[in-house]
């Protein structure tokens, strides 16, 4: 059968502590024994359902793993207060002094800046490539290189990693890929495709509301274990562990990932069809013009679309700034990063959500002053935000 991350979700069925159709939410953060001999085997991990302490494990956030680890076809998950609470484990579990990673140049600001800044006190060192040429990404590996890391889409530039690929290369050399998932739940299934770890940012279209933070791994029951190993996990040790609240929070969000990621592609597939038609530069996996259409178009559940992520480039930064605003007075969205709120979220990522990256290595990748990062909003009447979006840009000369 056809794998569908949302038919696997809806399949999940939890019943609260008194019959709920929620999940009870344990707002605890430690657990009592009837006996101190339990207590030790659940320190030593052999004490199967029983709780110790909510920085180990507590039910709500096995819950939300456990509905994130259907999503994504792995065998489990560990939920993060944060994307980076996700992500920099990962990669301090993964590798050790005299190790290498080769990554995508174009990823999310904190990842870049944790590979390049923070690993190397640490003696790990990261070579940046272009993801989409594959030869170039093969040719940065070297005896030490652990980890393959990319975005399935890339963050600001929404360009498209060939997983399949990759994940055979990583095969090849014995390497883990990593692969950052955000942009694209549910249309992009990449363990299916070979990914060895898949993450998320929480925060961004699986909450959905922007009003928490948080982050998911998704990987085997293995790899999964030694993160949260008591004695040398770095999900355990770093203690980047998710409140039981939010975990409780963003569980009844997911439900509703399936329509919101259908909404965000309609609407963000309209604008940029008919902006493109408009003469402006816009970048959109869903356009023919994108390099990685056709490639994406293979990869991607055709039920939930192209994602919610579009560009715009208008010429300059000042001309960027001044959309903005003018869009954000018009109640059009909200001059703001992140992504995945039911407004329309836009910026200039070169000042903002990429900012880490010298400014030399953004001209290198693509990445120029004038770019406008849109994450398309939830509205009904997606003809109307177009003319009112145009309008904008008429007024301001951009069209």
């Amino acid at each position: 059968m056809k794998f569908n991350p949302a038919d696997n979700i809806q399949d999940l069925q939890y019943f609260g502590e008194f019959g709920g159709v929620n999940p009870s939410i344990s707002d605890s953060s430690t657990y009592t024994f009837l006996s101190a001999k339990t207590m030790f085997d659940t320190f030593e991990g052999n004490a199967d359902g029983c709780y110790l302490y909510s920085r180990h494990s507590s039910p709500s956030n096995l819950y939300l793993g456990q509905a994130l680890a259907t999503m994504e076809g792995t065998e489990t998950a560990n939920v993060a207060a944060s994307g980076m609470g996700a992500i920099t484990p990962v990669l301090l579990q993964l590798c050790g002094a005299g190790d290498h990673i080769v990554s995508s140049r174009t990823i999310y600001g904190g990842t870049y800046a944790f590979m390049k800044n923070f690993l190397p006190k640490l003696n790990i060192t990261t070579s940046f490539v272009d993801i989409t040429k594959l030869d170039v990404v093969e040719a940065a590996i070297t005896p030490n290189t652990k980890v393959l890391y990319c975005e399935t889409v890339s963050n600001p530039l929404l360009e498209v990693a060939d997983i399949e690929s990759l994940a055979k290369i990583a095969k090849k050399h014995n390497l883990k890929l990593v692969v950052d998932n955000t942009f694209s739940p549910l249309s992009v299934s990449p363990a299916k495709m070979g990914a060895d770890v898949v993450i998320h940012s929480l925060t961004k279209f699986i909450n959905g509301s922007s009003d928490t933070v948080g982050g998911v791994v998704c990987g085997t029951q293995e790899f999964i274990d030694a993160l949260r190993n008591v004695n040398d996990g770095a999900s355990m040790l770093l203690g980047p562990t998710m409140d039981s609240l939010r975990a409780a929070s963003i569980l009844k969000n997911l439900r509703t990932l399936h329509i919101r990621m259908k909404q965000h592609s309609h609407n963000a597939t309209y604008l940029a069809e008919r902006f493109e038609q408009d003469g402006l530069k816009v970048v959109y996996p869903g356009l023919e013009s994108h390099p990685s259409h056709k490639l994406y178009k293979g990869m991607i559940n055709p039920e939930y679309g192209f994602g919610g992520m579009m560009t715009i480039d208008v010429g300059s930064l000042d001309k960027a700034n001044e959309l903005m605003e003018l869009m954000q007075h018009k109640n059009l969205g909200y001059l703001a990063v992140s992504l995945g709120f039911y407004k329309t979220l836009f910026s200039a990522p070169g000042t903002s959500t990429s900012s880490e990256i010298p400014m030399d290595e953004q001209v290198e990748m693509g990445l120029t002053d004038g770019l406008i990062r849109f994450s398309i909003g939830l509205d009904n009447d997606i003809e109307r935000t177009y003319n009112m979006m145009k309008s904008c840009m008429q007024e301001l000369g951009i069209l």
